[in-house]
């Protein structure tokens, strides 16, 4: 069994994690593809950029050479944004064995054909045996900064979670193991969707009475797409599914919840997300879960809305009145 890791993408969330997995002793190497930015985290001991004054242990390692990353441990586990996934995984392709096993902790869908992320790996390494997803609801500040958090790590292969679980778990850092890949990731990309709605909402200056009952049905849509896809209805209610909903609706540090905050108060999208300055995951997952739920014939109002937002420039306030008119109807 590795006792190491190799983690992939050197943002905010890739860093936190290696951080997390060399403060328990296990020798970590984080990869980035920006060599400029790997040299200053190496000299640094920090990453300045995304997670300024948390200092790196000493487990923890960097590099720009994906050969190196591939071959430092059995154990890759990829951070990278949903846009560049394939990718990634295409270009380690030629440098991986029988022995390696994967696991990615990136939210959403692949933007080329809305397939699950478990789905690109099967298409692209098929020699791959073990593969898991980590989700949850957390944020990389607190993750690096040792404040208390728990994830879900899902895998078929129930060593492997464990295996992970071992190597990320501590007193500040609580792992959960699971069986349920589809449902994990489901409910960790639409989440990102429905921050963004949340944010409109606030930006609009709606109240928490708007932000509890859009939370409420926007776990409704992702029950609905995730059970239609082969999710179980029990995950949806943990961490995966209304913790990581709740946290990214709520907190000022969802990245998309900060650009529906600036969308609901009139700013235009190219500047907000120029404004933000990182991956604001939400936007292309918005589309390809609307067009996910066209295909399954899914109602998914909230997010039908916020594609329409996104994707058709609809004022956010005509969206929210759309919402509101919709024919009188069961909770359940």
């Amino acid at each position: 069994m590795s006792s190491s890791i190799s983690v992939f993408g050197a943002g905010s969330w890739g860093t936190a994690l290696a951080i997390q997995a060399a403060k328990n002793g296990f020798p970590t190497l984080l990869w980035g593809h920006n060599p400029a930015h790997m040299l200053c985290l190496s000299k640094d001991k920090e990453n300045k950029q995304y997670l300024p004054g948390l200092k790196f242990p000493e487990c923890l390692t960097t590099t720009d050479n994906l050969e190196h990353a591939a071959g430092f441990s059995t154990v890759l586990l990829l951070a990278v944004p949903s846009h560049a996934f394939k990718a990634t995984l295409l270009a380690l392709k030629p440098l991986l064995n029988e022995h390696t096993q994967i696991a990615w902790a990136t939210k959403g869908f692949n933007p080329e054909d809305g397939l699950l992320l478990s789905q690109t790996i099967g298409q692209s390494l098929p020699n791959i045996r073990h593969t898991a997803v980590l989700s949850g609801p957390t944020f990389a500040h607190e993750v690096a900064a040792g404040l208390p958090t728990a994830i879900t790590i899902a895998s078929l292969h129930s060593p492997f979670s464990k295996q992970l679980a071992d190597i990320l778990h501590n007193p500040r850092f609580r792992t959960y193991t699971s069986e349920d890949m589809i449902a994990v990731q489901v409910g960790g990309a639409v989440k990102n969707v429905l921050a963004i709605a949340a944010g409109i909402a606030d930006g609009l200056g709606f109240g928490a009475n708007t932000r509890a009952a859009l939370i409420t049905r926007g776990l409704q849509e992702i029950i609905r797409l995730g059970i239609k896809l082969g999710g179980q209805p029990e995950t949806f209610m943990g961490l995966a599914g209304l913790g990581d909903l709740l946290l990214t609706c709520t907190d000022n540090q969802s990245r998309n919840r900060r650009f529906g905050l600036a969308l609901g108060q009139g700013q235009i999208a190219e500047e907000a997300v120029k404004q933000i300055g990182q991956e604001i995951e939400g936007i292309s997952a918005a589309r390809e879960t609307y067009l996910l739920s066209m295909k399954h014939h899914i109602e998914m109002p909230i997010i039908e809305q916020t594609y329409k937002v996104l994707y058709e420039n609809m004022a956010p306030l005509t969206a929210v009145h759309n919402l509101l008119g919709r024919n009188l109807k069961a909770e359940s």
